[in-house]
């Protein structure tokens, strides 16, 4: 083998074994998440007639405060009663601790189109 295919060939080992790197540190690093970490606490707004967001994934563990911003009363109650609150005015607030995995689905009672899903899963 003379020189400049040996050079060549050496380049060439060295990008494979960088391109081998690379590919490897991407399954170590950490997976980005946009659900919510267990134990954490996640607002959910009541305003215009509406919950935000919609849908939820979280964590087990992580505590919901829904909050009602409008000025009329809105509640929070899971279709398998699960958890309920009472009429909430403007500003007051509900929360609910997710221990479990599943699909909450709630309504509000006064308004029964406003309606909203919590999905827990394990992170």
């Amino acid at each position: 083998m003379n020189r400049a295919t040996a050079s060549v060939a050496l380049r060439s080992l060295r990008a494979g074994a960088l391109l081998v790197l690379i590919v490897g540190a991407a399954f170590v690093a950490p997976a980005a998440s946009t659900s919510a970490a267990p134990s954490s606490t996640v607002d959910i707004n009541i305003a215009k007639f509406a919950y935000a967001p919609k849908e939820i994934t979280v964590a087990p563990g992580t505590k919901i405060v829904w909050v009602n911003q409008d000025q009329t009363p809105h509640t929070v109650t899971s279709n398998d009663k699960s958890f309920a609150s009472k009429g909430l005015d403007t500003d007051d607030k509900f929360e609910h601790t997710f221990a479990k995995e599943g699909d909450f689905s709630y309504i509000c009672t006064v308004h029964p189109f406003m309606t909203g899903v919590v999905h827990v899963r394990k992170q």
